[in-house]
């Protein structure tokens, strides 16, 4: 590794690395955070009543199972990012039934976008658990301004994270736990909360995890 690498791409390198180990390590179906159904999801998704040709961003989507979901139910514009090539690998490798959809794939670092900065006018940005892993104030200023930066007007944010009674740590990584107070305060003011829960989450091994799920609307 160049020893002038600066913070940022020290950070990037690291979590690069992390996550690509993670996916060619371990079957996605045996990942501690991998879900059959995301229905917690979906739940939020459908109250938004987008239009089916609405642009739909999942930002750290991994090999979610949630984007087959949403192609089955018609969307037709979807961007997933993650860091890690090999899970987007995975993802699309998932996606047999849909193979003529028009999914966009983008490697890139949220705390330290490059392709990302060239999206617009996102209908919908949906992170779960990826905002939880950003513990530095650097990283989650860098996610935030991103996602300002790209979600259009009377867009809607879906952040599902490991709530104050969750994990501190999650695939040997630590994290930072939240509720909605918090995540109303890294929106600011110009973001209103719809919809909040709490969600159990059970992983494959048996055990589980505690999550908050929220739903915000841009105002402005």
């Amino acid at each position: 590794m160049n020893a002038n690498l600066d913070k940022n791409e020290l950070s990037a390198y690291d979590f690069e690395t992390h996550w690509n180990n993670a996916y060619r390590k371990t079957p996605v179906n045996s990942l501690g955070w991998y879900e059959e159904n995301p229905n917690p999801s979906l739940e939020l998704i459908d109250s938004c009543n987008l239009e089916k040709e609405s642009v739909i961003f999942n930002p750290g989507a991994g090999a979610t199972t949630l984007i087959e979901q949403l192609l089955d139910k018609g969307y037709s514009n979807i961007i997933v990012n993650d860091i890690a090539v090999a899970s987007l690998t995975e993802l699309s490798k998932s996606l047999t039934n849909h193979k003529n959809s028009n999914v966009q794939f983008i490697v890139d670092d949220l705390t330290n976008p490059s392709e990302l900065l060239k999206l617009k006018n996102i209908d919908l940005w949906h992170d779960r658990a990826v905002l939880h892993f950003f513990t530095e104030q650097q990283q989650q200023e860098a996610y935030f301004k991103l996602l300002k930066t790209i979600l259009k007007p009377n867009g809607y944010v879906i952040l599902a994270e490991f709530n104050l009674e969750g994990a501190k740590k999650c695939c040997g990584l630590n994290v930072i736990n939240y509720n909605e107070i918090m995540l109303q305060e890294r929106l600011g003011v110009d973001f209103k909360l719809l919809k909040t829960f709490n969600y159990t989450y059970t992983q494959p091994s048996g055990n589980t995890r505690e999550y908050i799920y929220t739903l915000f609307q841009r105002i402005e």
